[in-house]
């Protein structure tokens, strides 16, 4: 395997997001065109145009997929910060070669309960492959309202998760036990890890075949590092969430790795 240096472009004044993630000559973030991304306000529905979007405090519910990442940041693409009515999020991002490290706080009251997910939509093939430790447990969402049913990577409820595959008119969520992802895609490899003393920390999947949404469905796939173990932070039980300690900031790190095998 043969390490592919990496570089990120990230907009501030549009919630964060992060708009490029590139290794080598190889676009990892798929986007679409959604003309509302630019003009949303704070708790309007999602506008989803791609990339990753950091979604705090919740990824489901309320305020739809959080409230960061539709309020503008400041600072620029190395650090930044947002302020929320309940927390300030900051985040550094530094790149070494191969190696992509964003260092994440959370500052709130103690006390305070939130969920993240770096919600990363991937542009991957139908023959791409998800590797997360074998056996870790796995909480499916067969659709948006439904509970929760449990399983063991990469399988849960008769629904195998490590492949993907061509559109297939379904979309199914899912929240792995494990702190790292690894997708695979023809040559290409991309590694996501995230680690945050005494949190829960996941791995969340978005699975959409063409499954969402009603009426006007489109293909999107995403692999989204995670402190919590639900997606929406309303049903969250005990150890599902983050929780600010007495000293009022959580501190979290997402590491990303790429890198590029032989040809076949």
């Amino acid at each position: 395997m043969v390490s592919e240096p990496l570089s990120v472009t990230t907009d501030p004044a549009h919630g964060g997001r992060w708009t490029s993630l590139r290794a080598g000559g190889r676009e990892w973030l798929w986007r679409r065109d959604e003309p509302r991304r630019d003009l949303v306000a704070p708790g309007e529905a999602f506008a989803d145009a791609g990339g990753l979007e950091e979604c705090v405090p919740t990824v489901r519910g309320r305020p739809d997929h959080g409230d960061a990442w539709s309020r503008p940041w400041r600072g620029d693409g190395a650090f930044a910060s947002v302020d929320c009515p309940d927390f300030r999020l900051t985040r550094r991002i530094r790149t070494e070669g191969d190696t992509l490290v964003a260092d994440y706080r959370l500052t709130a009251a103690p006390g305070y309960r939130f969920l993240w997910a770096g919600h990363a939509l991937l542009d991957v093939s139908p023959g791409a492959t998800l590797g997360i430790r074998q056996g870790a447990p796995v909480r499916l969402y067969p659709d948006e309202g439904a509970k929760w049913r449990a399983g063991a990577w990469p399988r849960a409820d008769g629904v195998s998760l490590d492949r993907l595959a061509p559109d297939d008119g379904t979309a199914v969520g899912a929240v792995v036990a494990a702190p790292e992802v690894t997708v695979r895609d023809g040559r290409h490899t991309l590694r996501m890890a995230v680690e945050a003393e005494g949190q829960p920390v996941s791995v969340a999947l978005w699975r959409n075949l063409g499954g969402f949404p009603a009426g006007a469905p489109y293909r999107s796939v995403g692999v989204e590092p995670m402190l919590g173990r639900v997606f929406d932070l309303a049903a969250a039980g005990e150890g599902d969430a983050a929780r600010v300690p007495a000293s009022g900031g959580v501190h979290w790190r997402l590491t990303v790795t790429a890198g590029r095998g032989p040809r076949p």
